[in-house]
């Protein structure tokens, strides 16, 4: 029997600081017209709905379209309440990560609601990473670490570079910050399970 973290997604009030998880996956700050968007390509569309719930529970407009490839496409309505996480998140036109940053419970729900997935043989989770923001790969790595998960980071020589989480007790301290998969996550292979 699994006890819930009293640090879990849930137990924490939404904060627009959660969206960092988006940036921390393949998600981009954007500026239109002084106002700031968050905006992130999913591959899937339960993850554009759960991002879309995530959205609204910090109290932002979502908008759910798609790309010209036709990938779902998620992102906030432009707000001047966003501009001080995009100025964090991006040097000169660079997206870079903050000094210091350790993704808090929401965040790294979702982080793992816009890139993770289940890898097969046994307790194997993976968070993908922006491949056009290599430089951020290592320092999401130790921010990671620094939020009591180690990861490896694999696939930075492909296009699917990640941060692979490995091991019983890692995947288990995952779950216990993310929470309850959203509708769609566990049948997808998008969600950490223990088996």
């Amino acid at each position: 029997m699994s006890q819930l973290s009293f640090f879990s997604a849930e137990s924490t009030p939404p904060d627009a600081a959660d969206l960092a998880g988006l940036l921390a996956a393949q998600g981009q700050p954007v500026i239109v017209s002084g106002r700031t968007r968050i905006s992130v390509v999913v591959d899937a569309t339960w993850r554009a709905h759960a991002v879309a719930d995530l959205i609204e529970s910090c109290g932002f407009d979502a908008e759910i379209t798609t790309t010209d490839e036709g990938r779902p496409l998620v992102r906030t309505e432009p707000v001047p309440e966003l501009a001080s996480l995009a100025a964090e998140w991006v040097r000169g036109a660079v997206k870079a990560v903050p000094g210091g940053w350790v993704p808090g419970p929401r965040a790294l729900r979702a982080w793992v609601v816009a890139a993770g997935r289940q890898e097969a043989g046994g307790a194997r989770f993976v968070l993908g990473l922006d491949p056009h923001a290599p430089d951020t790969h290592p320092v999401l790595a130790q921010s990671l670490m620094r939020a009591g998960v180690a990861p490896t980071l694999v696939g930075t020589h492909g296009g699917s570079p990640a941060l692979r989480i490995t091991g019983r007790r890692r995947v288990t301290r995952l779950l216990e910050n993310i929470g309850e998969p959203p509708p769609g996550a566990l049948a997808a292979g998008g969600w950490p399970v223990l088996v």
